[in-house]
């Protein structure tokens, strides 16, 4: 008869509170996060990106706000207050009080133009007497509609051609691709002076000139993911089922699309702002007197050489938000991407 191994007494005993709280503690546990939850997380861990949000966000709130609650008219022409400096109240650095150097003596601005002294300009006058800080807001807010036609005409047009040229392939796909090839051949400064040859310049031209040529890398992005997406199981099965293509493209391709489209989107709009002020700054774009950052920039490099803050303003501000979106999209990339190391 074999041995039977006797077991130590000790292994019976019942756990007590302190062992089951060592257990505890050793355990390894996570929140259950879904796909955007996670990629929210990720994006509040990158600070280039989050603080980028929120200098957006401030600059949005101000560009818009401004239609309701604006410091002066932008448009408004004062000769008498004309190329005054900044002032800003309560504060005496030089650059910011109203302080002006002429034949090697510093002067207050304000008091030899004979204005009160409640009148102040945060950002100083240009060679009419108007309002810089009003004039940027406006600027500002221009840009930013013209940046968020771009996007609409990204998220309808591109997206819509993408998805549809990748789902169908063959032949199909093979032309669309061609006319956007044609189409990118065509620079789009070409494209605006033809516009303008038509129509005067404008806004309406440079959202024409968007219209026709923004899209099209969206559309390429989309096309590509698109073709790789339809090829997978779920795809196939929801085929096999019976569902409409249209129901396949809302329910399954278009959250799955849904990170390459939102990275695009955040590259697109600096592109545009970036478009108009160029065009702007050339004289082809948004005319005076109405105001943009390519209008002001071209407006205060007449002065630069006396008057810098006339173009130093303007150029802050579309640096600042160009950077902002740039930080953005590299933050939403990283978000958005789950091989991305922490």
């Amino acid at each position: 008869m074999a041995d039977t191994v006797k077991l130590p007494e000790d292994s019976f005993k019942p756990m007590t509170p302190a062992d089951r709280a060592a257990l505890d503690s050793e355990k390894i546990a996570a929140p259950s996060l879904t796909f955007t939850q996670d990629a929210w997380r990720r994006l509040k861990k990158n600070r280039g990106a989050w603080v980028s949000l929120i200098i957006l966000a401030i600059v949005f709130i101000m560009a818009f706000g401004s239609i309701f609650v604006s410091p002066h008219n932008p448009n408004a022409v004062n000769p008498s207050y004309a190329n005054l400096p900044s002032k800003i109240p309560g504060i005496g650095i030089n650059g910011f009080n109203g302080t002006l150097v002429q034949a090697g003596q510093r002067i207050d601005a304000y008091q030899q133009a004979g204005a009160s002294s409640g009148t102040y300009y945060i950002m100083g006058t240009d060679y009419l007497g108007r309002d810089l800080f009003s004039r940027v807001l406006y600027g500002t807010r221009i840009s930013l509609i013209i940046a968020l036609v771009a996007t609409f005409f990204d998220l309808t047009i591109g997206v819509t051609y993408g998805m549809f040229s990748g789902w169908k392939g063959g032949r199909i796909d093979t032309f669309m691709q061609r006319v956007i090839e044609i189409i990118l051949s065509i620079p789009n400064l070409v494209v605006i002076v033809l516009l303008i040859l038509i129509l005067k310049p404008g806004m309406t031209s440079i959202i024409i000139a968007i219209a026709l040529t923004s899209w099209t890398n969206m559309a390429r992005l989309v096309r590509a993911q698109t073709m790789e997406l339809k090829s997978q199981e779920y795809i196939l099965a929801a085929r096999t089922l019976g569902e409409r293509p249209l129901k396949i493209a809302f329910k399954h391709l278009l959250p799955n699309l849904s990170s390459v489209i939102i990275i695009n989107t955040m590259f697109t709009i600096p592109n545009a702002i970036f478009f108009e002020a160029m065009l702007s700054y050339i004289g082809i774009g948004i005319s005076s007197p109405q105001a943009s950052l390519g209008t002001l920039l071209n407006d205060g490099q007449k002065n630069f050489q006396f008057l810098p803050y006339q173009m130093w303003w303007p150029a802050l501000v579309l640096s600042i938000v160009m950077l902002a979106f740039n930080l953005l999209g590299d933050g939403l990339r990283d978000a958005f991407d789950p091989r991305t190391k922490e």
